[in-house]
Formats: C-alpha cells, structure tokens, sequence
C-alpha cells in the first residue's frame, strides 16, 4: 500500500543524527543524502526526513504516528533510549505492553513528530 514516508525536519544534520540514532538498533542504515532529504531504506519500505521543499517551516502532523516495526522488546528499548539520547522526548508512558501482544515505545523527534516502535508478540 505505501511506497514510502517522509516527515518535515527544520534541520537536517539533527534530523539524521536523531534517526541514524533511532533507526540503527532496527538494522537499519544511516540515512543516505539526496539534495535536502536523506533517505533510510529496508527490504520492508522508504523513511525519508526533507526540509520542506516550499520554505516553509516544517511542522509535526496533529494526530500523526509514524510507527517502526522492532523484531524484539531489546530493539524497542535500544532504539527508543537511542532515538532520546539522540535529542527525542520520551512520551506517553514507558516503554512497555499496552495490550497482550504489543510492546509500545513512543519519542518525539526534535521536530515534535510522533514516533512509535512496536514490537508484536508472535502468534501462539
């Protein structure tokens, strides 16, 4: 159904230092850069972080939730302590379950953008 996603940043260095940051406890590599984007690719889909290409400032989406799959509950974690060191805001509550096969990480990027890792426990 998607090709990709791509969210606003006002600042690429800090953007891509965040998401390298984040991402690379999923495996996956550091942002690759194309004019004012940079670009992380999986087998699974496209992540790109732009400077709006109008010039305008860019602006975190009420109610938007980018969410990243995790293969474990240690890549939740890694990633979501990662994503915070990197200059994310933990929110919501801790990483934990909040139903009885999702363990939820939740981090806002420098940007204000919502970011969820989830990891789903395997089918019985």
């Amino acid at each position: 159904m998607f090709s990709h996603i791509m969210l606003g940043v006002n600042d690429l260095e800090v953007g891509k230092r965040f998401y390298d940051a984040l991402l690379g406890p999923l495996g996956i590599a550091p942002g690759v850069a194309n004019k004012n984007r940079f670009f992380y690719r999986s087998p699974t889909g496209v992540f790109a972080i732009s400077t709006p290409i109008n010039g305008e400032p860019a602006t975190a989406g009420n109610g938007a939730t980018t969410g990243f799959l995790a293969q474990s509950i240690e890549q939740v974690n890694t990633a979501h302590a990662a994503g915070v060191a990197a200059g994310g805001q933990s929110i919501e509550d801790a990483p934990g379950w909040r139903s009885d096969s999702m363990y939820l990480a939740y981090v806002r990027d420098p940007d204000g953008n919502k970011i969820c890792l989830m990891h789903r426990k395997p089918a019985a």
